[in-house]
């Protein structure tokens, strides 16, 4: 069994749609004319939905909720950092943390993201 596919509920799903197509590689394969829903998939062939069909202007997440990207080395992981604190986004740098090499920071749509290299896979 594997994980098929995620949504979620954002406040603009044309500026989410736009942060997973440049930052991690993920392709919309069908968007809804009112810009309500978009439908993304990565490599892996994981579906990614982004709505916001109760047309809302702020969404709140519980605090510890993010989603993580896996990352094959410690390099790729600074690499998405750099890219991102360069194109403005408040981003701590990253650290070792839970075995990995980890940061986090707050993405378009205002839930959590974590961009790792887990180095400890007993973790």
């Amino acid at each position: 069994m594997r994980l098929n596919h995620l949504n979620l509920t954002v406040p603009d799903v044309p500026r989410t749609r736009e942060f997973f197509e440049t930052y991690f590689g993920f392709r919309c394969v069908a968007a809804e004319q009112g810009r309500d829903l978009a439908v993304l998939v990565d490599e892996s062939e994981f579906v990614l939905t982004l709505n916001n069909f109760d047309k809302a202007t702020e969404v709140e997440y519980p605090g510890a909720f993010h989603i993580g990207f896996m990352q094959e080395s410690r390099e790729r992981v600074d690499e998405i950092y750099e890219r991102l604190k360069s194109d403005g986004f408040d981003v701590k740098p990253p650290k070792q943390f839970h075995g990995a090499w980890t940061f986090y920071f707050r993405a378009p749509g205002g839930f959590l993201v974590e961009v790792l290299h887990q180095y400890d896979r007993k973790l």
